[in-house]
């Protein structure tokens, strides 16, 4: 069980190391989400109460932390999971009365124009954010002064940059490493909206290493073996964090 005790890491993410690791396995849809989550909050002003927008929610570990450890009311939005799945998790949780489960694709989402506080996206965003008119879709269903706050798959330089995806990364992820871009590419595609000034845009430290912890302790864990798991072992141990990372980028609504 080595692995899976490695993942309780107090100096850096003290807020996640007191959630149960294999609780966080059996919810795995990606890196870890609270790492994420809680080195991203770092750059937010998350305050009790607030009504805050999970985009990309999957299986709701995010969606609980962000309930736990920042008093918000939440509403958990995800195209992949049944509504009625999440609702589960938050009730064993016991954050079922301050999270609510919404099955939705981020393209029609059903709010009201200017009804969150606060909107947030964990290793999601990728997926649905990247097109030019999308910044100016999600802003509308934030308050003014509302804060955004992403973290996502990043390069350290730009593919168009390069001239080609490595190969490394192309064997296991093809042409959705196009959607993985640098910090700086979030900052110039969000500001020059002029709908939002960005607050921060950086790349996580030693992402790659914890992309890889994590992933040794889930192909741990799995009945099946780590068979699922080993091509992206072998990605992120060739990479060496050389252009793998993830980008934190957060923005305040003008």
């Amino acid at each position: 069980m080595t692995a899976l005790n490695d993942l309780v890491r107090p100096d850096r993410y003290p807020r996640s190391s007191r959630y149960d690791p294999a609780w966080l396995v059996g919810l795995d849809m990606g890196p870890h989400p609270l790492w994420l989550l809680e080195d991203l909050a770092r750059d937010l002003d998350l305050r009790p109460g607030m009504r805050v927008l999970d985009l990309g929610s999957g299986k709701g570990a995010t969606s609980v932390f962000l309930a736990r450890e920042y008093g918000v009311e939440v509403v958990a939005a995800d195209w992949w999971i049944p509504a009625e799945d999440a609702a589960a998790v938050f009730a064993e949780a016991g954050v079922a009365d301050r999270v609510t489960a919404v099955r939705t694709e981020a393209h029609v989402l059903p709010f009201e124009p200017e009804s969150f506080d606060a909107i947030v996206s964990i290793d999601a965003f990728e997926y649905f954010g990247t097109a030019d008119g999308y910044l100016p879709y999600l802003v509308r269903f934030l308050r003014p002064g509302g804060q955004l706050g992403i973290a996502t798959p990043a390069m350290t330089r730009e593919v168009r940059e390069l001239g080609a995806i490595p190969a490394h990364i192309k064997r296991v992820v093809g042409w959705e490493a196009l959607a993985w871009h640098t910090p700086e590419w979030w900052r110039f595609q969000w500001e020059i909206t002029e709908l939002v000034e960005v607050t921060s845009a950086r790349l996580q430290q030693d992402a790659w290493r914890d992309w890889l912890l994590w992933t040794r302790a889930c192909a741990e864990q799995r009945p099946e073996g780590p068979g699922a798991d080993q091509p992206v072992i072998d990605m992120l141990t060739e990479d060496g964090g050389a252009y793998l990372s993830f980008a934190l980028v957060t923005a305040r609504k003008k």
